[in-house]
């Protein structure tokens, strides 16, 4: 259950291909590469237990680094793409990052980071330079291909954002087993209702920074798979790809599937998807129509689960099931559900609360102990905030979002980021940003904003907030569009009920979900 262990067995198998430009790595380069990898962070001092920060698209190099981490005992932390400077300086100074790998690509973002990071003395970049920064290549060409002397098993740290508006880096403990022991993710992969062998391709058409797909892909190496890596996704390329690599296996969001349901039929029908045996969704609720036409074209191979970066708990539920209980993200898997309400006591089926789960690992939200205390019960049992229901037969439905969460294309977006910075616009009085419907997405970011003069209410408005967004915020933590009212809903004490301006837009929706 390590790259390495598939290096020797079968050194020219790919272990990843991308897609676009056809380039092969194969389990004896990603071995080699990622031991050059570690031994140049040993060599810049970087020791167990430290960390470092990845701001890399999909391309070749991104796993070295990863799978360095893995070989050393280290930390790594990767970045959103589509963060501003302000936001990665933030993420890279919490996890306590010394060493920063960042993509040419990137350029522009990474060296607007130079002098802003004290902590990182070693500044890398991959596919080019830019000023401040040295070639990694050029870093690790002379570094021994051989593993490190005390090469120990390391640990993704990565960043949910809290309802205070920063991110909350979870960071669970470096793992106590030897290079190669059983890896309790891939044992559930490969156990579990994936049944991934190493015979399987593994298509991964989403951003390597967010969790499922790193964590996937970075199993289907442990399991000697290989995955094919779309740079960024395409609807009709993706069924392309399934039809020339004949990929067994893929995971999807929602927003995906809608965009394959737009393409049209005589495009679906061009491609033979039939060795296609399981499409894995999760990240965002999937809307019950979609899901449905999904089934019905590819067939009963669409599983779903539910389940957070925190790994505190998950839910699982097969086509058929969900045929047979159509909404629910499925039943507890070597865990249990527990639905509590606001008194803290533990609801029947049917009734709405916070969804907790029992008997999942524990988690720490890094330099925050209140809000790791808040997120357990004094029996144990944790929580992120969701909300839902389960039904007489134990399985679980999501009926509202965490806190005021926003979850747009599978994209966890907190509206508390874009609110702190409207409130400071001088002609703004008051604002609440929240989630509305959006077919596509899921759901969309919208501002509803009191503005100091009333009267100033119209486009011109909306456009200067907007652009004030986008001047200082990741485009996906932007709102698209801009509502105004004469107050907001406010109690004597301050507290915004968003919930009455959430109703508005979800008027007809059962759930909070589209």
């Amino acid at each position: 259950m390590h790259p390495t262990i598939h290096a020797r067995a079968t050194p020219d198998k790919p272990a990843y291909v991308l897609a676009r430009s056809g380039e092969v790595v194969t389990y004896r380069e990603l071995d080699q590469r990622s031991n050059r990898c570690a031994h140049m962070l040993r060599s810049r001092g970087v020791e167990r237990g430290r960390a470092i920060a990845l701001l890399q698209v999909n391309d070749r190099w991104f796993h070295e680094p990863c799978w360095a981490a893995e070989r050393a005992g280290l930390y790594y932390t990767p970045l959103s793409t589509h963060l501003t400077a302000d936001e990665i300086e933030y993420i890279a100074t919490d996890c306590g990052a010394e060493v920063l790998i960042a993509s040419h690509e990137l350029a522009d973002v990474a060296s607007a980071l130079v002098g802003r990071l004290p902590r990182v003395h070693t500044w890398l970049m991959t596919g080019g330079v830019a000023p401040g920064f040295e070639s990694y290549e050029s870093a690790v060409a002379d570094q021994p291909d051989t593993p490190l002397p005390d090469e120990c098993e390391g640990q993704d740290m990565l960043y949910s954002s809290g309802t205070t508006g920063h991110p909350k880096g979870i960071r669970l403990p470096l793992p106590d087993r030897a290079i190669g022991d059983p890896h309790p993710m891939v044992l559930g992969l490969t156990q579990g209702f994936w049944q991934v062998t190493a015979d399987d391709v593994y298509l991964s058409p989403a951003p390597l920074y967010h969790s499922a797909p790193l964590r996937c892909t970075m199993a289907m190496q442990r399991i000697g798979a290989t995955s094919v890596i779309m740079e960024k996704f395409d609807p009709e390329e993706a069924l392309g790809l399934i039809a020339r690599h004949r990929v067994t296996l893929s995971q999807w969001v929602p927003t995906m599937f809608v965009r394959l349901l737009r393409l049209s039929a005589d495009t679906r029908g061009r491609y033979d998807l039939s060795s296609h045996r399981l499409a894995v969704h999760a990240a965002a609720p999937c809307p019950i129509p979609v899901k449905e036409q999904m089934i019905e074209w590819w067939g009963a191979i669409l599983y779903e689960y539910y389940a957070a970066t925190e790994a505190n708990g998950s839910t699982s539920i097969s086509s058929d099931e969900w045929l047979a209980h159509p909404g629910s993200v499925g039943q507890p898997q070597h865990c249990r559900v527990h639905i509590v309400g606001d008194d803290g006591q533990e609801l029947a089926p049917g009734e709405i609360g916070t969804v907790y789960f029992e008997g999942g690992a524990r988690f720490d939200y890094h330099n925050d102990p209140d809000k790791t205390s808040r997120s357990y019960t004094r029996e144990g049992w944790s929580t992120v905030g969701d909300m839902g229901r389960v039904d007489d037969e134990g399985y679980l439905y999501l009926t509202d979002r965490k806190a005021h969460m926003i979850i747009t294309g599978g994209v966890n977006v907190y509206p508390q980021e874009a609110e702190n910075l409207l409130v400071t616009h001088p002609k703004v009085n008051d604002v609440a940003v929240i989630g509305v419907p959006n077919e596509e997405f899921g759901e969309e970011v919208k501002a509803v904003v009191q503005p100091m003069d009333i009267s100033a209410a119209g486009p011109a408005l909306e456009r200067e907030l907007l652009d004030w967004c986008r001047a200082h915020l990741s485009p996906v933590k932007c709102p698209r569009s801009v509502d105004f009212e004469a107050s907001l809903p406010r109690a004597e004490s301050g507290k915004l009920y968003k919930r009455l301006l959430r109703d508005r837009y979800w008027k007809g929706h059962q759930t909070q979900i589209v």
